[in-house]
């Protein structure tokens, strides 16, 4: 599925291509949460460490700066209007 990025990873690291391709399904599964699902496991995760809640919101405003999230699932038209105008 990821052909290119397999072929990279196995000339750039000592991966085989198995391995780099579960490393590339591992990262796009991480990535592929949407904003709602990051803010909601980031403050599960951020009060089981004991902060409160004005802290954790800081934090997850700065982390969600730095955080590629998943687009919101777009129609064709909506398609068609990103490229067309």
């Amino acid at each position: 599925m990821h052909d290119e990025l397999v072929d990279h990873l196995t000339r750039s690291t000592p991966l085989s291509r198995g391995e780099a391709a579960r490393v590339i399904q591992d990262v796009l599964a991480y990535f592929d949460e949407t904003t709602e699902e990051f803010v909601r496991r980031r403050h599960r995760e951020l009060q089981a460490q004991g902060l409160v809640n004005a802290a954790i919101f800081e934090r997850i405003g700065t982390d969600l700066t730095y955080r590629a999230v998943a687009p919101p699932e777009l129609s064709l038209r909506q398609l068609r209007r990103i490229v067309y105008g």
